[in-house]
């Protein structure tokens, strides 16, 4: 995919790769807010995490593990948040699948709330 920032990481100037294996990248842009964060990315394009290989399903894990290590030596955070989102509805805007990295630290406003507190909000309750 020609446009894909995901497929070719260069087209956007602020992404930069920090590391490399076989079959991924992880990458990150400057964080005003989520200091630290970054993403894991397939380096063929796949839409969503459905469509991993199993090389990559190890790749990304050897990854992530190797950036959990990274991050707690340059940030010592204090947890983490890890998830992909998956279709529009799920939050998905480039569709190439990306896994999230986000270290969590006690000091922040929102600290104890993962993934799931905005999602369980009553306001969020479906509607039939």
């Amino acid at each position: 995919m020609k446009e894909c920032v995901f497929c070719h990481p260069e087209l956007d100037e602020e992404q930069q790769v920090v590391f490399e294996n076989n079959s991924c990248l992880f990458v990150q842009k400057d964080q005003r807010v989520l200091k630290g964060s970054g993403l894991i990315i397939p380096k063929t394009h796949k839409p969503t995490v459905f469509d991993l290989s199993m090389e990559e399903w190890v790749d990304t894990q050897a990854m992530l593990l190797k950036v959990k290590k990274w991050l707690d030596r340059e940030w010592v955070p204090d947890g983490y948040n890890i998830g992909y989102n998956c279709g529009d509805v799920g939050g998905q805007h480039i569709f190439h699948a990306h896994l999230h990295v986000v270290p969590r630290f006690k000091e922040e406003p929102f600290a104890g709330r993962g993934i799931r507190h905005w999602l369980k909000q009553e306001e969020n309750k479906h509607r039939t």
